[in-house]
Formats: structure tokens, sequence, C-alpha cells
């Protein structure tokens, strides 16, 4: 063999490995990528008491009860099945009933997640005032579109010349 050809040996063996490597990474990996469980997934998966996880779903209208201290109780929904929460701090200040939320923490088992962390999720169809009424002067905005109510933003200070 020549100097070359044991070189492109080693390259392609180096590169097999490495596939190797990474394929029994993303193997060990499959059930950890997901960024959250909805309520439904965790029930159908029979996930096992004590398991450190994401929940995520909408905060259920009504569920918010708030106990001694930051102890906060409230149900995740994602429509089809309800998971009871409980959370001790503070909540996000998007944190309200009817919005979306991720919580992390441990599956208790049956329908209960106690949760050490609380992230709110905004609406996905924000837009901030000053591009909303960028799009107004253009003539390029729908009614309806996001921003709508988007609290009135002060101008800007306009440079003289």
């Amino acid at each position: 063999m020549t100097r070359k050809q044991r070189r492109l040996v080693l390259i392609g063996a180096a590169g097999g490995v490495l596939c190797l490597a990474a394929g029994l990474v993303l193997f060990a990996l499959r059930d950890t990528i997901v960024f959250f469980y909805g309520p439904t997934e965790i029930a159908e998966k029979g996930v096992a008491p004590g398991t450190r996880m994401r929940l995520g779903g909408l905060v259920e209208e009504g569920s918010v009860a708030r106990g001694p201290g930051q102890r906060v109780a409230f149900t995740i929904t994602d429509s089809r099945t309800a998971m009871k929460v409980t959370y001790e701090g503070l909540l996000p200040d998007l944190f309200r009933e009817g919005q979306g939320v991720v919580t992390e923490g441990v599956f208790q088992g049956g329908n209960q997640f106690r949760a050490d962390t609380v992230l709110a999720k905004h609406d996905e169809n924000y837009m901030p005032r000053e591009v909303a009424d960028t799009l107004k002067k253009q003539g390029h905005w729908q009614p309806g579109e996001a921003g709508a109510s988007a609290p009135q933003a002060k101008p800007a200070p306009q440079a003289s010349p």
C-alpha cells in the first residue's frame, strides 16, 4: 500500500468511528431530545414516577390556586388530558390562565407533577408596536394581525435638521 492509500484508509476508518459514535449518542438521547411532553404523551408512554422531564401545555382556566408562601398549584392541559402541577417560587410575569407554559420537574405518578421551573410562553404572533405601526403606514397591515392589541408605544423624538 502506498502512503496515500494508507492515509485514505485511516481517514475512512476515523469517519466510520465518528458516525458510529454519533449514532450511539442520538440513540441514547432519543427520549430527551424532545423539548417537552404534553399530558397526553406522558399518560400514553407510561412514564415511571420519579422521572425528570419537561411538561408543556395550557394552564387550565380556573385552576390556579395559591397556597402559603410562594406555593402555587395549577393544572396543565392539552385539551385531551390534564395534569396537576405544584410549584414553589416566583412565577414568570407572562404566567396566566389560558396561556402556554413549559414546566421542568419530576413526574410523581398518576396525574401529579412537581415543577421546579416554570417558563411562560408568549403568543407566537407577537409583533412589536413599532413594527405594526410601520406596516400600517406602508399599507401592508392586515386587520386582526398580531400586535393590534399591543400597548401604544411613545413615538421616538425626531432629530431636527
